[in-house]
């Protein structure tokens, strides 16, 4: 057994026997969204099951939520949430959530700008092709942080 493989058995055993660790107690999500769109509330459903503790907020001012957070208008897009110290703009994939919160890169969110078809919550499309990006706390552009590519198969 390698070291990674232990301590990651050591932490889930640790969360499984009520130990308080970090991984143990749910990340508390907060997702702005347009009280009418299904797509913002089907994303929000896949984060909840994932195990994110969700607080689910209606707004018909998106913009202004997207402006105090320090959203750049090219990488908008549906939806807006907020996990720990970083915001989720747009349609960013439940793996690229888990990564941020693992490895913790000094950045101030992720995007997926605009809402492209096959993205967690805008239906299941093998060929989906987009690019999540990772928006730096300074002046640096934002830069790709996970490709989602057509699944093999």
């Amino acid at each position: 057994m390698n070291r990674r493989s232990f301590i990651t058995m050591a932490a889930s055993a640790l969360a499984f026997l009520g130990g308080e660790t970090r991984a143990a107690a749910p990340a508390k999500m907060t997702v702005y969204k347009d009280p009418n769109c299904g797509c913002c509330h089907e994303w929000s459903k896949a984060m909840a099951a994932a195990g994110f503790s969700l607080d689910a907020r209606d707004t018909d001012d998106l913009a202004a939520v997207k402006a105090r957070l320090g959203v750049p208008a090219d990488m908008q897009g549906c939806h807006t949430a907020v996990v720990e110290e970083y915001y989720l703009e747009g349609h960013v994939p439940l793996e690229a959530v888990q990564r941020l919160l693992r490895e913790r890169p000094p950045v101030r969110g992720l995007a997926v700008p605009g809402m492209p078809s096959g993205s967690l919550g805008m239906g299941d499309d093998p060929q989906a092709s987009y690019d999540v990006y990772a928006i730096p706390s300074g002046t640096e552009a934002p830069y790709v942080f996970k490709e989602v590519r057509p699944r093999k198969g």
